[in-house]
């Protein structure tokens, strides 16, 4: 089920990162309430610590600047990514 899950959210995190790189506030907004809605789907009890540090962080993106939110955004859509290569 997490693999799933921490695989749509990358997504959702990807284009939350491409709305804040094009300036699209409603884009930011539509995909950044679909990813706070992944996450909490999420069993976070078989999972490692880092990746539940960076799940817990995902609310930050809101309260930073667009170009470190965009850059933050990615960087957590690139970790999910490679976690949900890797879970089994």
């Amino acid at each position: 089920m997490n693999k799933q899950v921490l695989g749509a959210l990358a997504m959702d995190l990807k284009r939350v990162a491409l709305g804040y790189f094009r300036g699209s506030t409603p884009m930011v907004e539509t995909f950044f309430r679909e990813a706070l809605k992944r996450r909490d789907e999420i069993d976070y009890n078989n999972l490692k610590p880092y990746l539940i540090k960076f799940l817990n962080n995902i609310e930050n993106l809101k309260k930073e600047e667009n170009e470190k939110a965009a850059d933050n955004a990615l960087l957590y859509s690139i970790i999910f990514q490679n976690a949900s290569t890797i879970i089994s």
